[in-house]
């Protein structure tokens, strides 16, 4: 068996130096003619099902993020795609100093590889308010805010800091039209505003609107409603700074609208699945052109039927929650599948006689990001050759705190 390095720590010293952005390159696909670029010449020392990720992809998918958002400064790259401290390692390589988390275990993560500026993106409640709290004490070279929609929960994070004798920066979090999380721009949203403003503990630090809703493949069509839903976010900051209120920074979009947002010039921009890419993406949005940089090994574990193949890609390996595909299997479009549970991907295909029982199959996954959380550890491809083992540190919900 391949002897793996493995990547435990998830300290980073912070790196000052910042890359100069240069127009990205076309990726160079030329690999020796009998190898495609995600085959692994070691590939029977690897177990399946695993996440195989490749980092020269990877390096291409940062500048293009660069490449999109024109200036360093303009991205806060969302990290609950790949949740490694290995990538945010690569991200502040090139400058990137700015990250935006889901979870607690994730802020840390990123505090932890010495990233300067965090913003947790998610209201923190019960619990978690101390956590936070802890984080800020633990890692005081961190910037850290989050975002609010609620007075209440304002509050519980304004006495908590103010307790401690900290500030907490906390951006508002403004609904632009998907109706998950945020509060409508409204009169109410400005009495929230101000709110945080008078309360100790908290100072605001502008708005977050995430419009995960818009995500057309038509790019005028796209950017049409993206500035539509974003014209209500600037009218909403124009009336806090009439108001005669700070609105430092606004933190917008997600993947979709990433080239829109960053037109702009005075908006964050935080795209995450732009780091490894999905095939959903990669039918989507044509427009973006990023690489998929993270597969998932399969290997043929029964021949049910005629036509019918079993894979060890069940449940636990690939996210669930779409339709059918949830995988892209490389080389056989046009399989379909029969079944899906927890352990088992049964696909029907014309070609299935070409196959055998420990044959291997690679796939792209629908939606990357959950399925990156139900791995372990990612596998390394660098070269052709699985290289080593990059733990998920961030699937946990919780590290040290």
């Amino acid at each position: 068996m391949i002897a793996f390095a493995r990547a435990t720590s998830i300290h980073l010293a912070r790196d000052s130096d910042s890359l100069a952005i240069q127009p990205i390159q076309p990726f160079n696909h030329s690999r020796p003619m009998s190898r495609p670029w995600y085959s692994v010449e070691n590939i029977n020392e690897l177990p399946s099902p695993s996440l195989l990720v490749y980092p020269e992809r990877i390096e291409h998918n940062i500048k293009r993020m660069l490449a999109i958002a024109g200036a360093v400064d303009r991205l806060r790259p969302h990290i609950k795609t790949h949740k490694l401290p290995e990538i945010i390692r690569m991200q502040m390589a090139s400058g990137i100093s700015k990250f935006k988390c889901a979870t607690i275990a994730e802020t840390e993560m990123v505090a932890a590889c010495g990233a300067a500026d965090v913003l947790l993106a998610y209201q923190a409640v019960g619990p978690n308010v101390k956590r936070l709290l802890q984080l800020a004490r633990k890692f005081p070279g961190t910037k850290f805010s989050a975002v609010v929609d609620d007075a209440q929960a304002a509050r519980a994070l304004g006495e908590t800091f103010a307790a401690a004798e900290l500030t907490l920066e906390v951006l508002l979090d403004i609904d632009s039209g998907m109706h998950r999380t945020g509060i409508p721009p409204s009169r109410a949203a400005v009495e929230l505003y101000r709110f945080v403003n008078q309360l100790r503990g908290l100072k605001p630090g502008g708005l977050h609107a995430y419009d995960g809703h818009i995500n057309q493949t038509d790019v005028a069509e796209r950017t049409k409603l993206c500035e539509a839903a974003f014209s209500t976010v600037l009218a909403l900051k124009t009336e806090l700074l009439k108001a005669g209120l700070s609105v430092p920074k606004v933190v917008a979009g997600g993947t979709p609208t990433f080239p829109i947002h960053a037109r702009r010039g005075d908006a964050e921009c935080s795209p995450g699945t732009t780091i490894f890419w999905d095939f959903s993406y990669t039918d989507k949005l044509p427009d973006l052109e990023f690489l998929p940089a993270a597969l998932l090994l399969t290997r043929v574990i029964s021949k049910p039927g005629t036509n019918l193949l079993c894979l060890d890609l069940g449940h636990k390996a690939v996210a669930a929650e779409n339709p059918h595909p949830r995988v892209q299997l490389i080389g056989l479009p046009d399989a379909t599948a029969t079944g899906h549970s927890e352990e088992h991907l049964v696909i029907e295909t014309p070609r299935a006689n070409e196959f055998k029982v420990g044959d291997c199959l690679y796939g792209i996954p629908r939606h990357i990001c959950p399925t990156v959380a139900l791995h372990s550890e990612a596998i390394v491809v660098k070269d052709g050759r699985a290289a080593g083992r990059w733990k998920v540190v961030a699937r946990e919900r919780a590290l040290t705190i």
